[in-house]
C-alpha cells in the first residue's frame, strides 16, 4: 500500500528534512514508486505538486527537497497501486474546495467493495478508491453542516462518524486539512513526533541526513510531523492506535472535547 507524511506547525516550516528520508521510499528503501505528490498551505493558497514517476527518479521531489518551501500545514504521499493504473489523476494528495476553503485529502490503504452514491458536485477525476473516498467525504461534511463552515471539534466528530463507516469497507488510514487543522485517522499503521524546545538532533532512517533542529529554530516553534512509518532513529515516536482521530493545532495534537 501507499504511505502518508504530513507536518502541523506554530509557525511556518519547510519539511525539506522530512520529506527528503519520506521520498526515498518512492522506490528507493521501499517499494511505493507508482506515483508521488505534496500540498503546502501558504495563506490562502496551497501549492500543490504531484508527479506519476517515482520519488527516487522525479526531478519535481528534488525541487521540492532542495526549495525550502514553508507552510503550517503540509501533506505528502508515496503510492503503491492498489486501485487505478498508474496516472496524475490518480495521484495523491486531492484537493476539493467548500466553504471557500481548498481541503486537501491523502489515503493509504484499499477499500473493497466501496460504492457510495454520489449526488453532488463532488466527483472523482481519476478511478481510484482513495478518491472516491474524498469526494464522498466532502459531499457528506457539506451536507451535514449546509452553508456554514464547522468549527474544528465540529469536524473532528464528523470524521469519527465517518471513517468508522467507510473503515468497514477495509483499510483507511488518512490526512486531511483546510490549513486551520490537521485531521489524521489511522485504521492500521500510523506514528507522530512532536518536537518543541528544547530541540534536539535527528537522524534519518532512510537517508545519510541529520539535522540539529536547535540552530534552525527558536524557542517558541513546535512541529508535529506524522508518517506511516517513524522517519528517524533517534526520537521518540508514538503510535496511533487502530481506529484512532487525532486533530492537530499548531504542532501538537489537541485534547478530546468533552
Amino acid at each position: 500500500m501507499c504511505q502518508l507524511l504530513s507536518m502541523n506547525c506554530n509557525t511556518p516550516t519547510d519539511i525539506v528534512f522530512s520529506f527528503t528520508g519520506f521520498s526515498e521510499r518512492g522506490g528507493r528503501t521501499d517499494e511505493h514508486k507508482d506515483g508521488w505528490g505534496i500540498a503546502f498551505f501558504e495563506e490562502q493558497g496551497v501549492r500543490h505538486i504531484i508527479d506519476d514517476k517515482p520519488a527516487v527518479e522525479s526531478p519535481l521531489a528534488e525541487l521540492v527537497k532542495t526549495q525550502a518551501i514553508k507552510s503550517k500545514n503540509v501533506i505528502a504521499h508515496i503510492r503503491k497501486a492498489t486501485q487505478g493504473e498508474i496516472s496524475l489523476q490518480n495521484c495523491h494528495p486531492f484537493i476539493r474546495e467548500a466553504w471557500g476553503q481548498e481541503w486537501v485529502f491523502a489515503h493509504n490503504g484499499d477499500l473493497k467493495s466501496f460504492a457510495p452514491e454520489l449526488t453532488g458536485a463532488y466527483r472523482p477525476l481519476g478511478n481510484t478508491d482513495s478518491e472516491l473516498a474524498f469526494c464522498y467525504l466532502m459531499q457528506s461534511l457539506t451536507e451535514e453542516f449546509g452553508a456554514h463552515l464547522p468549527s474544528i471539534q465540529q469536524v473532528r466528530q464528523f470524521l469519527k462518524r465517518f471513517s468508522a463507516e467507510v473503515a468497514q469497507h477495509g483499510t483507511f488510514n488518512f490526512t486531511l486539512s483546510n490549513g486551520a487543522a490537521l485531521y489524521v485517522h489511522c485504521s492500521t499503521k500510523l506514528h507522530y513526533v512532536e518536537r518543541g524546545y528544547p530541540f534536539t538532533t535527528a537522524a534519518l532512517n532512510d537517508d545519510n541526513l541529520a539535522v540539529d533542529f536547535s540552530t534552525v529554530t527558536t524557542p517558541q516553534d513546535r512541529v508535529a510531523v506524522i508518517v506511516t512509518e517513524p522517519l528517524t532513529n533517534n526520537e521518540q515516536w508514538t503510535a496511533f492506535a487502530p481506529g484512532e482521530l487525532k486533530v492537530f493545532v499548531d504542532g501538537r495534537a489537541l485534547a478530546e472535547a468533552h
